[in-house]
């Protein structure tokens, strides 16, 4: 049975999705993009800021379903910008030190609300 994940430490659904969905053990969650909690509005313009609060939210979803960055195995990152990789990458790394997840990043024409970086990732519990 699908269970559906939500909490008010990441931002609420900007659409017709769920922070997450989990089954049979699997987190399946939404891309992230750095809005901060309870405003809606973006931690600031910078892609650092940004990712800084994306991967605060994938955190907080992860724990929300029990999880924890130590189980994600697999993430999508989403750049406007591909210049921004080393900085997304340097963020991103920090929670990954070791055994770090199965991963791909590309560029996109443009993001919800013309984020700089949005991710999403799969995790078990």
């Amino acid at each position: 049975m699908k269970r559906i994940i939500h909490t008010p430490d990441a931002p609420e659904a900007i659409g017709p999705y769920s922070q997450a969905t989990v089954h049979d053990g699997v987190i399946y969650c939404s891309g992230q993009i750095g809005l901060v909690p309870g405003t809606g509005e973006f931690v600031g313009d910078g892609v650092e800021k940004q990712a800084e609060q994306v991967m605060k939210n994938l955190k907080a979803v992860l724990e929300e379903a029990g999880s924890g960055f130590d189980k994600v195995l697999k993430c999508s990152i989403f750049l406007a910008d591909m210049s921004d990789f080393a900085a997304v990458n340097e963020i991103y790394g920090k929670r990954f030190p070791e055994n770090p997840p199965a991963r791909e990043t590309v560029a996109v024409k443009t993001l919800p609300k013309n984020c700089k970086v949005e991710v999403s990732c799969i995790a078990y519990i």
